[in-house]
């Protein structure tokens, strides 16, 4: 299996490998399914973009590194209810908050790699809270490089899970105070949680929001979650594919962030994930298939022969482009 944009759709040779889910959280269309035009078309109206298909080159490749989707949209439709709670004013739902932050910090702890899934994949109505999740999710991964202990675990999760709470009230940059000034009514969320929704946009030369603060008074708990953020939206909202985001966020190294952060983050998240097509530097075309031992060099299977080959164990071999289709077919001379 593998995930392609909604406009690389072929019904005659794809199918789906994954369930398409509704707001609710209901299966609109199961695995296995084809779909047809007029679906497509009602998916696009809903804003999922990304489908996670099965065809023929991906057969064999499972996305294990991929949160099981359904634990993934019950978290996002756990935390779609703090935030419905707190927008009417309700009784902050403390315990669905520590239930979904100890889930996904259980999650991180027995995973090597984690794959995120588009918050595209969902109605576009789930999108802030799959943005959410996948934001928590990056951050504990590379809280896990920076030795993070289980009280900082879960202040970050925490913090993560509610960073962008302030929009409730103002999508402008006031939002981070908001969000701030909520939590902080919360006797259970940690005054470092606090702080991470209040920073989340600030940067080391001081040229961030709200504040515009500089160096240590940025604090790295909240860098880690910025730098999550910066990468999640390059993915999401940009459409830019890991291994560019990567290196775009490489370029605030000990200037928007610190670089110890910079190169937690660039140790915990593959640039090359399964089900990508690529190109090697010996002219080989291949699909990754999985991801073992070392994150930035996964196994790949050579199209036209199906050898599976560890990059790495392999040293010489290396990726040298990603494929699009357009690309893939300047590759092939077609």
């Amino acid at each position: 299996m593998r995930m392609i944009h909604i406009s690389q759709y072929q019904e005659s040779k794809m199918k789906l490998a994954k369930p398409i889910y509704d707001a609710k959280g209901r299966v609109l269309l199961a695995a296995e399914n084809r779909v047809h035009p007029v679906y497509l078309e009602r998916l696009r109206h809903m804003g999922i973009t990304t489908l996670i298909i099965e065809d023929e080159e991906s057969k064999g490749i499972t996305l294990e590194e991929m949160l099981d989707m359904r634990t993934w949209i019950e978290m996002i439709q756990g935390l779609k209810q703090i935030f419905d709670k707190v927008a009417s004013n309700q009784l902050f739902p403390i315990s669905v908050l520590q239930s979904i932050a100890r889930k996904l910090v259980a999650e991180v702890k027995q995973r090597r790699a984690i794959m995120l899934t588009p918050s595209t994949s969902l109605p576009a109505e789930l999108s802030p809270y799959a943005h959410a999740v996948n934001v928590t999710l990056i951050s504990l991964l590379i809280s896990k490089k920076l030795s993070y202990n289980d009280l900082q675990l879960h202040d970050l999760a925490i913090g993560c899970l509610l960073h962008d709470i302030g929009k409730l009230h103002s999508k402008e940059i006031e939002h981070t105070e908001i969000g701030f000034s909520i939590l902080r009514k919360v006797r259970e969320i940690s005054f470092l949680s606090a702080h991470i929704a209040y920073q989340h946009h600030e940067r080391m030369d001081g040229t961030g929001y709200p504040r515009g603060i500089k160096g240590s008074e940025f604090l790295e708990i909240a860098q880690v979650c910025a730098v999550a953020n910066l990468f999640e939206n390059l993915m999401s909202v940009e459409n830019m594919p890991p291994h560019e985001a990567i290196e775009m966020i490489m370029t605030q190294n000990g200037v928007g962030y610190l670089p110890s952060v910079i190169e937690a983050f660039v140790r915990s998240v593959p640039p090359y994930t399964p089900g990508m097509k690529v190109a090697l530097n010996n002219n080989m075309i291949a699909i990754v298939t999985r991801i073992e031992s070392h994150i930035q060099r996964p196994v790949v299977r050579i199209t036209s022969s199906n050898q599976e080959i560890s990059l790495a164990s392999n040293l010489n071999l290396m990726v040298s482009k990603v494929l699009t289709n357009e690309g893939l077919k300047k590759e092939l001379h077609i």
